[in-house]
């Protein structure tokens, strides 16, 4: 599995479209996007164990900035780094986009 990982609209879908030459429609039937939305799940281990049956998986980083004052943000906020996590320890390669720059963080480059 391919784990991508950076900010909000850092250009981690372009990155690994076209590192990959994936189409538009390829990209969609191997990928799975926004997977920090997920991490609310109960059992996050069993969680990344299914996402980590995908080719292609890609979080947005929420833990920058501020600590939330609202606990279920900061709950939320917790369980999506530790999803993250679990991720990139399942993941073949791991992949961080910031600005359309991607930093390989572990394993070899996908293209």
């Amino acid at each position: 599995m391919i784990f991508i990982t950076g900010p909000l609209f850092s250009g981690k879908k372009e990155y690994i479209r076209n590192a990959l030459g994936l189409s538009e429609e390829a990209f969609f039937n191997r990928a799975v996007w926004d997977v920090q939305d997920l991490a609310d799940a109960a059992d996050l281990e069993a969680l990344a164990d299914a996402l980590a049956q995908k080719e292609i998986v890609i979080a947005t980083e929420i833990g920058g900035g501020v600590v939330p004052v609202d606990p279920v943000e900061r709950s939320h906020r917790e369980a999506a780094g530790r999803l993250a996590c679990l991720l990139a320890e399942r993941a073949d390669t791991v992949v961080r986009v910031c600005c359309g720059l991607p930093q390989l963080l572990k394993g070899e480059w996908p293209c």
